[in-house]
């Protein structure tokens, strides 16, 4: 199966459009577990669209040494942002697991890990990577974005 970089980048955007929206919704429902769950994926998916432009990207929940294996690639004005986009996405990695499985150790469920001012953080840095992707694809060539 062969696939379209473009059409993949675009696919990935979507993606992380719509978990910004969950994350947001989330957010303002006080379900800071699903606002951190969701931002993560919003911003693993930003870091897989500037990926998909150069190659296809692994079902990592960190995409960010993928993203550092193509950067000599990305032209220099749009570097620093590729940059902020893989330490974001470095970040909030971790957190797929502790959304998903909470802190066994400390016997907190998922519900229990995230408070408002991490979903916030959380949201905030989905949000930034969303951004960051859409200037770098812009900056890449693409359109319609």
């Amino acid at each position: 199966m062969k696939i379209n970089p473009l059409s993949e980048a675009l696919y990935r955007v979507k993606l992380a459009r719509y978990y910004l929206r969950d994350a947001e919704n989330a957010f303002r429902r006080g379900d800071f577990r699903a606002a951190v769950a969701s931002s993560q994926l919003s911003a693993g998916n930003s870091a897989k669209a500037v990926i998909a432009f150069y190659r296809i990207p692994s079902w990592s929940r960190n995409p960010a040494p993928e993203l550092r294996e193509v950067t000599d690639q990305i032209p220099e004005d749009v570097k620093e942002l590729a940059s902020e986009l893989t330490d974001i996405a470095e970040t909030l990695a971790p957190e797929h697991g502790r959304a998903t499985y909470g802190e066994p150790l400390r016997g907190l469920t998922p519900w229990e890990t995230y408070s408002r001012e991490d979903a916030e953080k959380a949201l905030n840095y989905a949000r930034k990577t969303l951004e960051c992707a859409i200037k770098v694809l812009s900056r890449l060539g693409v359109k319609n974005i």
